[in-house]
């Protein structure tokens, strides 16, 4: 008897021991998401006003962190990084979720400018950045992804979604900046018509600034 009970008490010392260590590593886990937050949160409340070379407004870049974390996407593409402003709000968002992003830029000044704004955003780990022509690159990628945003060359808008289809997941969303001017922006009529025509994709346009993103979902191969 006495041996069965050093048995018992030696389990669930063993128990005890295992949930105050996996409890150990959650604080941990959790006290360095919120230093990451809080730095994040910090460098954009610096950065307000300053984003220039054609960085998506804040109120499209929140649209593109919602839908990452609403969708719990892990593995992200950009076309388009510019000085890094769109890409900071969604490696957030992936930090979150577990994921990273991969993004394109092709000039240099930009991309140099976009990497100095992830460290300081404390993002580069979440981060795989490209400095490459997206023309080159996209078809030679492998995937899978699940989310898409580009923010690119307008006339390339539906070359870019040919051949990123085949690469994006069941569920994923691909998106695009700049649809709602169809006026100015060539290219964009083309691409949005061609989207809406695949019985498989789910198209809507989000209005929250004057910008306008459509928000495409895979529902099926």
């Amino acid at each position: 008897m006495k041996y069965r009970y050093k048995h018992y008490f030696l389990i669930f010392s063993l128990f005890w021991c295992l949930c105050l260590s996996a409890l150990s590593g959650y604080a941990q886990e959790l006290e360095q998401n919120q230093s990451l937050d809080q730095k994040v949160e910090n460098f954009i409340r610096n950065q307000r006003g300053k984003w220039r070379h054609e960085n998506v407004p804040q109120a499209d870049a929140k649209v593109l962190y919602n839908l990452i974390i609403a969708n719990n996407y892990k593995r992200a593409l950009e076309i388009g990084t510019s000085t890094g402003h769109s890409a900071i709000w969604m490696a957030w968002a992936l930090s979150k979720t577990g994921g990273k992003l991969i993004t394109i830029e092709i000039n240099r000044n930009r991309y140099n400018m976009a990497l100095e704004n992830f460290k300081k955003a404390g993002l580069s780990d979440y981060i795989e950045a490209r400095l490459a022509d997206a023309h080159e690159l996209v078809p030679q990628l492998e995937g899978p992804f699940d989310f898409v945003f580009i923010d690119a060359d307008k006339n390339w808008y539906k070359n870019y979604l040919k051949f990123l289809l085949p690469k994006l997941e069941v569920g994923g969303c691909f998106t695009a900046h700049n649809v709602s001017n169809l006026r100015y922006m060539r290219g964009v009529k083309e691409f949005l018509d061609y989207v809406r025509s695949l019985p498989f994709m789910e198209t809507t346009i989000d209005q929250t600034s004057w910008t306008g993103i459509s928000i495409s979902y895979k529902k099926s191969d």
